[in-house]
Formats: C-alpha cells, sequence, structure tokens
C-alpha cells in the first residue's frame, strides 16, 4: 500500500462523497463587510474556499475546520481580492473572475452550481428548471439540498433559484438576505 505524500492528499467524506482534502495548505480567514453584514471568507492557495453570512461566521469556520481536518487561520490582509469581488459585485460594477477551490464542492452540487451561476444577473430560475438542465428533471429536491449546503454563496448564486411557484425558500443567510440578493441584482439589471 503506498503511503500518501503532500502531493496526494488524502479524502475528506463529504455528503457521502470523498473530496481532497486541503489541509495540506495553509487556511485562512478574514472578515469582509458588506451592504448584507459582515462576511467570513475562508481562504487557501487554490482560492475562496467559502463564504460565512453575518448570522452564522462561527457555525460556518468551525464546519470547514472540521470538514478538512485543519486549523484556521485569521490573517485578514489574505482575503482582499475577495473583499475587492464582493465590493464589485455590491456597487453593481463587472466582477472579474475569482478564483475558487471547490474542494468543498461534490460533482452534482458542482453540476448544479453550475447551473445556478449561468442564470443571468437579476433572474432566477426554479428549482425543477435548474434540475432539468444538470440532466435529471425529477431532482428538484437534490437540487435544493446541492444549492443549501452551497459554501460559497453569492459568488454561486444560488440565491437565484426559487420554488415552482416563484416564491422563495430557504436560505443560509435568510431569507431577508436572499431577498435583498435578488432585489439588488433586479435593480443592477434595469440600469
Amino acid at each position: 500500500m503506498k503511503t500518501p505524500t503532500l502531493n496526494q492528499p488524502s479524502a475528506v467524506e463529504l455528503n457521502g462523497h470523498s473530496h481532497p482534502k486541503v489541509s495540506d495548505t495553509e487556511i485562512v480567514c478574514g472578515s469582509i463587510p458588506s451592504p448584507i453584514g459582515t462576511l467570513g471568507a475562508v481562504v487557501t492557495k487554490r482560492g475562496l474556499l467559502a463564504l460565512a453570512f453575518p448570522n452564522d461566521p462561527a457555525l460556518t469556520l468551525d464546519r470547514v475546520s472540521r470538514l478538512i481536518g485543519a486549523d484556521i487561520t485569521e490573517k485578514p490582509a489574505e482575503v482582499a481580492e475577495i473583499q475587492t469581488w464582493l465590493d464589485s459585485f455590491f456597487e453593481g460594477g463587472s466582477s472579474t473572475p475569482l478564483r475558487l477551490d471547490r474542494s468543498l464542492i461534490t460533482p452534482f452540487q458542482d453540476r448544479v452550481l453550475g447551473a445556478a451561476s449561468a442564470i443571468p444577473m437579476g433572474e432566477t430560475r426554479t428549482y425543477g428548471e435548474v434540475a432539468t438542465l444538470v440532466g435529471n428533471p425529477r431532482a428538484a429536491r437534490a437540487v435544493g439540498r446541492a444549492l443549501g449546503t452551497n459554501p460559497i454563496p453569492i459568488v454561486l448564486p444560488c440565491h437565484r433559484v426559487t420554488a415552482a411557484d416563484g416564491s422563495l425558500h430557504g436560505y443560509a443567510g435568510g431569507l431577508g438576505i436572499k431577498t435583498w440578493l435578488l432585489d439588488h441584482e433586479r435593480s443592477l439589471s434595469n440600469r
């Protein structure tokens, strides 16, 4: 049996799937002020690993730390790239691509988040429509679960997905923030 080396990271179990472990790299975090409250960003050398809403930054940090099996060090200067991206998003400017560390995202979730990211700013799609886009029209509930565990909200815009009747359901940041984000994006797209 071959012993894993630093170039062959071991795996972490997440949602029943095996994912590369990121604990062989430094993991840092910092706070980012925003119009919806202070967000917490968790970053690795690969990019943004997780974004925490104002209602649960400590919970998110604890959950990420347990999943990756490593401590997270607070280094506010290390989240400057994320701060710049979010400032641009909230100010309505064009956002340049942001480096993302997808280590906490399952393959199915990645497809779902890709479909959500393709929804134009200011528009929404239903869970059923996203399920169809990812090739499984009967998987609306699975799509909801994948979106509900999105570790990088706002950047991967799970807030753009609604119930079949257009109503808003569950959002990690709370329905008030989901409503604010959708209204904000609609106002920007109407400029």
